[in-house]
């Protein structure tokens, strides 16, 4: 995966903004669930919502309702990474399994389901629509008899979101949710939920407040943090009928401010990495203890401009054998970094190092190790003597005296060469320790107590990043990378 271009057309012009989503996490069993009190519009309905990848290759649910195994009703990413949207009723299987597979876990995808069953045209009951775009190429396309029942909007079954309705615990979502609609008793076009920018022409989402949601309709925002079933709640609905989703296993630091209108860097799943552990939205790694080390890079790489992110280490066994940095390759399958030719540098918690591409930097910095928060800076617009700057510091304090807003001192400095795309990375430099990394890259899955934002009000930190360093968010890189 290389360097690309992932910005929501209104990442630095005004637009509607999104200013919340929801962190599911498969490990731990994230779902959020609503059963209605009242049978409405089983037959026209739509399904509206933007996500986030962060687990490929599994059966990944985003919402379903389950009466039993002849009757139930499914939207999902299958193990191929195909979406399918799939309805049992009355033992006949109806589904769209898409040609297409949607394997970026570094965008974001708008996805609207349209259901009318009363429509006399088969192939309009069931419409799928990708980024403002309807699909019409699929694997698989079978439409129900006309005028038959759904089970969407049955009253006394529950209603899921972030798993199917089927309480197997074996399909639940890893990634991201943002403005999540279901729509009782209308059959809509995608332009009700998004628009394509006038000037890049990317889909991006609109004002749905003044849609009619219906009886057992629901918008969920995410933006409240309790664990109830109210509107300060994770699945609070504002759609105007308090249709409130009861909360499973979430937490407060599920909520993200990594949205469809400001995409946050995460780690990457596609690098190939063997022997670590994703989870966390792909903003935490766990090294397993095969003895294998291999580096695990990040989705976003930068040429230009300042940026500042913070790592938090972790892992029961020698924590200190972490190792973190940069590096220039998409996908670096070295053992170490810092110890290859892929233009790479890493600090090293066991002895305070700074090595690149094999080569011992000097300098003589501190020693790291559980719970410690290092904090990378890297300068890609000041050149000095033809080089680029980068910079670590370990709990707020900047390494050998470094001073990153003095763009002409060379103190505790390391020089970075000129037109490279550097990604941030990470590494495990103990062939049998397991040290773990929580990434925060400016929308944390870890407690903070200080809550510090960039110039530009973005990002989360536990330390102020630099005066004139700037969170890694397509907001920020649309105007400085």
């Amino acid at each position: 995966m290389t360097a690309q271009t992932i910005l929501p057309a209104n990442s630095v012009t005004g637009g509607y903004e999104v200013s919340n989503s929801l962190r599911f996490n498969s490990g731990s069993s994230d779902a959020l669930s609503i059963t209605p009190g009242s049978a409405s519009n089983r037959k026209t309905f739509t399904i509206s919502y933007w996500v986030k990848r962060a687990k490929l290759g599994a059966e990944q649910a985003v919402c379903g309702v389950h009466e039993n195994s002849s009757n139930n009703f499914a939207a999902f990413f299958n193990g191929d990474d195909q979406i399918e949207m799939k309805f049992k009723i009355g033992g006949a299987n109806n589904k769209l399994q898409t040609n297409a597979k949607f394997r970026d876990t570094s965008a974001w995808y708008h996805i609207v389901l349209a259901v009318d069953t009363t429509d006399g045209t088969a192939a309009n009951r069931f419409k799928l629509y990708v980024n403002g775009v309807q699909v019409s190429s699929f694997d698989t396309a079978t439409y129900p008899n006309a005028d038959v029942n759904t089970e969407v909007n049955l009253d006394g079954l529950s209603f899921k979101v972030g798993r199917s309705g089927n309480d197997d615990d074996t399909d639940h979502l890893d990634g991201y949710l943002a403005e999540f609609c279901l729509i009782d008793g209308l059959q809509l076009a995608p332009t009700s939920f998004g628009e394509f920018d006038e000037d890049s022409n990317i889909w991006k989402p609109i004002n749905v407040s003044g849609l009619t949601f219906g009886t057992n309709g629901l918008y969920l925002e995410f933006k409240g943090s309790g664990t109830s079933a109210n509107s300060s709640g994770m699945g609070a609905d504002t759609s105007g009928n308090d249709n409130h989703l009861a909360v499973a296993n979430l937490t407060a630091l599920d909520q993200s401010t990594d949205t469809c209108t400001n995409n946050f860097c995460t780690l990457n799943p596609l690098d190939p990495t063997a022997d670590i552990t994703l989870s966390e939205g792909n903003l935490k790694a766990v090294y397993g203890t095969s003895g294998t080390r291999d580096v695990q890079v990040s989705t976003f790489g930068v040429s230009s401009g300042k940026w500042y992110w913070e790592i938090k280490v972790g892992g029961a066994e020698s924590p200190n054998n972490a190792t973190l940095g940069i590096t220039q390759n998409s996908s670096d399958n070295a053992v170490v970094l810092g110890g290859n030719t892929n233009n790479s540098w890493e600090y090293r918690g066991y002895d305070g190092k700074v090595y690149h591409n094999a080569g011992d930097e000097g300098g003589s910095l501190d020693t790291f190790t559980e719970n410690d928060i290092i904090g990378i800076a890297i300068n890609l617009d000041t050149l000095q003597s033809g080089l680029h700057k980068l910079y670590f510091s370990k709990n707020g304090t900047f390494q050998n005296g470094a001073d990153p807003t003095d763009f002409t001192s060379t103190t505790g400095v390391y020089g970075l060469d000129d037109n490279v795309d550097y990604f941030p990375a990470i590494s495990d430099a103990g062939s049998s320790a397991t040290p773990s990394f929580e990434m925060n890259f400016g929308s944390p899955s870890h407690s903070v107590s200080s809550g510090n934002a960039d110039a530009n009000g973005h990002g989360n930190f536990e330390y102020a990043p630099p005066t004139g360093f700037f969170a890694l968010c397509t907001k920020n890189l649309a105007e400085f990378g």
